[in-house]
């Protein structure tokens, strides 16, 4: 049963691989037996991600991609394909949180997150399943895995735009699986609704709701969601990166379409 699990020869993109989530999940997949090659718009903190992926003695790789660009999306994954030979499995984790009240909301902003977390990952789509599909530059079917979030799913005041971007994900996740499956690309698609976990990104949001003035100190915010989870804690970068490994082996042969909830209970 362990070797459902094996990755060995399958070849992974992973977009915002260069620290946090994206960075724990490339960890995962490389320690599970995959090439990685990762995307991202911090190319020096890529390139050291990369690098330390070389202990697990796959092929690995770096190369520079803004996810809203579709000229760089054809060269990551032509870089992709070239480097470490082939394409089975994308990771769409890229993305970016603005935290606002509904009243302080400022459309630039709104529109860049929302070009980066659902543009974004429908351009990787669109590549991955052009690549993967018979016929394509990979041509031997795969997994999409595409990171949405628990605030896709949850009420949770400041974060509406970025809630609206996530829900958008999920939709996006379960669209595409219909089309892949319908028209025989033999990619399955999948997305992960990660919980709070204190990376940058989350640390950045509990000062944020903080000073929107809704909740006194970052104690109280992380202790509201902590009291909001079943589990009683926050999620772990790990977690995350246990089912990501779970999407993209062998398996979740049989799993299309879904949205898995890594948060602890907090959306039960």
């Amino acid at each position: 049963m362990a070797d459902r699990f094996d990755l060995a020869g399958r070849k992974a993109l992973v977009t915002g691989g260069a620290r946090g989530i994206g960075a724990g999940i490339a960890e995962a997949l490389a320690q599970a037996g995959a090439d990685l090659m990762i995307g991202d718009i911090l190319e020096d903190l890529g390139r050291q991600a990369a690098s330390s992926l070389a202990r697990h003695g796959g092929a690995y790789g770096f190369v520079a991609l803004d996810v809203t660009d579709e000229a760089q999306w054809e060269n990551a994954v032509a870089t992709t394909i070239e480097q470490i030979g082939g394409y089975d499995i994308l990771v769409n984790n890229a993305g970016v949180e603005v935290t606002a009240l509904v009243t302080e909301i400022e459309p630039d902003s709104l529109r860049h997150m929302f070009d980066v977390n659902v543009v974004g990952t429908l351009l990787g789509m669109k590549h991955a399943f052009r690549a993967m599909r018979p016929g394509g530059a990979a041509g031997k079917g795969g997994a999409i895995i595409n990171i949405a979030s628990v605030a896709a799913t949850i009420v949770f005041p400041t974060i509406a735009g970025y809630s609206g971007s996530k829900a958008a994900v999920d939709r996006i996740t379960r669209i595409g699986a219909a089309e892949a499956g319908k028209l025989g690309y033999g990619v399955r698609v999948n997305c992960i609704h990660p919980g709070l976990i204190p990376t940058e990104m989350g640390r950045k949001l509990t000062q944020d709701v903080v000073e929107a003035g809704m909740f006194p100190d970052t104690g109280a915010a992380v202790g509201h969601v902590v009291g909001q989870t079943p589990l009683g804690r926050l999620a772990e970068i790990r977690e995350v990166a246990d089912v990501a490994v779970f999407l993209a082996s062998d398996a979740a042969s049989f799993i299309t379409g879904a949205g898995i909830p890594v948060e602890g209970g907090m959306s039960s």
